[in-house]
């Protein structure tokens, strides 16, 4: 049966190597795709599945006839050994031929016009497969008498031995290095040009950068930038777990294997998931998912609850700790896949389940559990802090009664109580765990700097306090604790803006309002740690004690819409542009009231900002931490916490590995000594020794 699949220029796809907005489809510019594709990494073990499709173009620059060839083959071949078809290469049957069709536009010229190119497809997969030998190897498709897409792949050579117990990956969404520049700035008091605290990032011992380009496009979003950190393999905008396929069905591409999925498999160890997001969201719900199209929200939960259903794949039965919001994609009044009680499906695993912060205290480190705090993400921290109007009357409850979600956690509340029973039920077997600051991007999204900020001190706070934790229960050694973004945005700092001089020039005086950006020496000192007797938050140390100084940071990021500009806080959330008549986006006449009018620099379809090229910083601190040095892929985070946690596997037998599992005294072998140890002298101990005085310090007053 041949299947009909209409592919948008806008969605995952991509195409023509001489193509640059759309693409036939990613990382194929010919007409035989090869997936994975050309230059992908594997772990030795690795689970994956193999998509091949032979194109067949009816219309446009490439048509050739519109029949494509079904004779095609496939053969594998390691460097060194005998090329040999796939099937006898991994011992498996070999699968039907597949057909389908889809459409694609060229260009803007064929997508004004609506010519559509159509495209017939012959495909095959061979599904769950992997490679044991670490080595290079070539995929070869052979098709349409003669012509040949090579794929070149490669098996790392990693450890099985375990290293650290346990690894803490923290994702602050959308955050680089002058974003956490300015949370220092406001966050911190410094005299004289030095600061008298440090942040929390400061005192890691490591300090990298991650290059975070997805497979087909140099901008990427979270889905798959996410993917890329959980997998080792880049995809495509929309797709995580999976390599984009052009069949009709979203949940049919082929698939990898995710870093828990291995984890559970391979060691047994307790899994961690939590997010300021809703938890069907792109960053959480990848390290589970596996689909071309991240909008498929209730069966990326059915997924994260019971793994991949519909082809045989590692079996996954739902996370240790699954802490965050998004409860509607739980209910079935809510859209819920199948209309069915996701609360109640978690219950009947045994998962203990709490709706505020008040519950979440009180569960017990021996229970699963999952947290849903709120429907779609939980408030910032600002409005949970700050501006506590915002969030009285909103209708946010997670039982999806309209009432307001007034007894929230915050990102410190869940990681730690997320932590604790992560240790109780991972035991020897350690956990990795995951936990997201989601709307520093999502607030950068709408221009809102002063959200996002605060939402990254509140992820400073929580590395502070975890680092605490794990001293207090003894297992900071043993853990690897990674602080990272999954992209950037392009954001910056460069001056300061007086408020008071700017609201009192004549709004038609647009050019004069630019007067008073200060910069150089003219920005000044920040304001936001000069503390006024008449304000008082009551949030701690290392949180600015005046969000509403008359000298702020002059601050923006290089891709809007149409705005008004008066840097002040926002007391509510932040709106920047509102829908014209024309459908097209305006300054929202609400918004920066008294600020000067800045054109946008994108398309007036774009009511928000984007993503950035910007490489993104990565902080280590722990076991195999000197690994994360340098500039490097954002698939070199997988590959380096697999090699930590000894996931590779030499053969096809999976499981336990007794000899490599951590001693009964609770430390884990290291082998040789790195070169942060042998620098430091005393080993890894002395080094975390050092720093934990200072963190602890830290978090007492916190």
């Amino acid at each position: 049966m041949v299947a009909f699949s209409k592919i948008a220029a806008a969605t995952t796809f991509a195409a023509l190597a001489s193509a640059q907005t759309y693409q036939r489809l990613g990382a194929c510019p010919d007409l035989g795709c090869v997936f994975p594709p050309d230059q992908a990494d594997f772990l030795a073990g690795q689970y994956f599945d193999i998509r091949v499709e032979v194109h067949a173009p009816v219309n446009g620059s490439e048509a050739n006839g519109g029949i494509p060839d079904k004779r095609f083959s496939l053969a594998i071949q390691k460097a060194g050994g005998s090329s040999q078809p796939v099937s006898k290469f991994f011992d498996i049957t070999e699968p039907a031929i597949e057909e389908w069709k889809f459409q694609w536009y060229e260009d803007y010229f064929a997508e004004d016009a609506k010519t559509p190119s159509l495209v017939n497809v012959a495909a095959k997969a061979y599904r769950r497969v992997a490679l044991y030998e670490p080595g290079e190897y070539t995929a070869t498709l052979s098709y349409y008498n003669g012509s040949k897409t090579v794929a070149n792949w490669v098996v790392r050579d990693l450890a099985e031995e375990k290293k650290a117990k346990n690894v803490i990956l923290f994702i602050g969404d959308g955050m680089t290095t002058s974003m956490i520049t300015a949370a220092r700035l406001i966050g911190h008091k410094s005299v004289n040009g030095k600061y008298l605290t440090k942040m929390a990032m400061d005192k890691f011992p490591i300090l990298g950068h991650q290059m975070t380009h997805s497979i087909d496009s140099y901008i990427t979003d979270s889905a798959n930038s996410a993917s890329a950190l959980y997998s080792g393999h880049k995809s495509t905008v929309n797709a995580m777990g999976v390599y984009s396929d052009s069949s009709p069905d979203a949940f049919d591409d082929p698939k990898v294997e995710t870093i828990v999925e291995i984890l559970t498999r391979v060691w047994g160890s307790a899994i961690g998931i939590v997010s300021t997001a809703f938890l069907a969201d792109a960053t959480p719900i990848a390290l589970t998912g596996h689909t071309r199209t991240r909008g498929h929200y209730g069966p990326l939960i059915d997924q994260m609850l019971n793994g991949v259903t519909n082809y045989t794949w590692t079996p996954f039965s739902g996370p240790d700790v699954l802490f965050g919001a998004g409860a509607e994609n739980f209910h079935a009044k809510g859209g819920s896949y199948q209309d069915k009680d996701y609360v109640e499906e978690f219950r009947k695993k045994d998962y203990k389940v709490a709706l505020d912060n008040t519950t979440l205290s009180t569960l017990n480190s021996k229970n699963k559990a999952l947290g849903l705090f709120s429907t779609s993400s939980l408030p910032v921290w600002l409005d949970r802090n700050v501006y506590t109007e915002n969030i009285i009357n909103s209708t946010n409850h997670p039982s999806l009664d309209g009432k307001p979600a007034n007894d929230l956690p915050g990102l410190k509340d869940m990681v730690l109580k997320a932590v604790d029973i992560l240790h109780e039920r991972g035991g020897d077997r350690g956990f990795f765990m995951m936990a997201e600051a989601a709307s520093i991007d999502k607030q950068m999204h709408v221009l809102d700097y002063d959200r996002a900020l605060g939402d990254l001190l509140e992820l400073d706070d929580t590395v502070a306090a975890t680092i605490a934790r794990l001293t207090e229960l003894g297992i900071l050694n043993n853990t690897l604790v990674l602080v990272t973004a999954d992209h950037g945005h392009g954001f910056d700092v460069y001056g300061s803006a007086d408020t008071k001089y700017m609201a009192s020039i004549d709004d038609d005086d647009v050019r004069g309002k630019r007067a008073a950006i200060g910069t150089y020496q003219n920005s000044g000192q920040s304001q936001y740690q000069v503390v006024d007797a008449a304000i008082s938050y009551n949030t701690g140390v290392n949180f600015p004690v005046n969000w509403e100084p008359r000298y702020c940071l002059a601050q923006g990021t290089v891709a809007f819409p149409d705005r008004r500009e008066n840097y002040e806080v926002h007391h509510e959330p932040r709106l920047p542009a509102t829908k014209g008549a024309d459908k097209s986006y305006y300054v929202n006449p609400a918004d920066g009231i008294g600020g000067l009018v800045v054109n946008g620099t994108l398309g007036t379809e774009e009511a928000q900002g984007v993503h950035s090229l910007t490489d993104v910083p990565v902080y280590a601190m722990g076991p195999c931490q000197e690994k994360f040095q340098g500039t490097y892929n954002n698939i070199d985070i997988f590959f380096e916490m697999a090699n930590c946690l000894g996931l590779a596997r030499h053969d096809n037998k999976t499981g336990d590995k007794g000899d490599l599992l951590p001693g009964n005294n609770g430390t884990v072998h290291t082998g040789a000594a790195s070169g942060m140890e042998m620098l430091n002298g005393g080993g890894i101990t002395a080094v975390l020794g050092v720093m934990v005085a200072a963190f602890v310090g830290a978090a007492v007053l916190v």
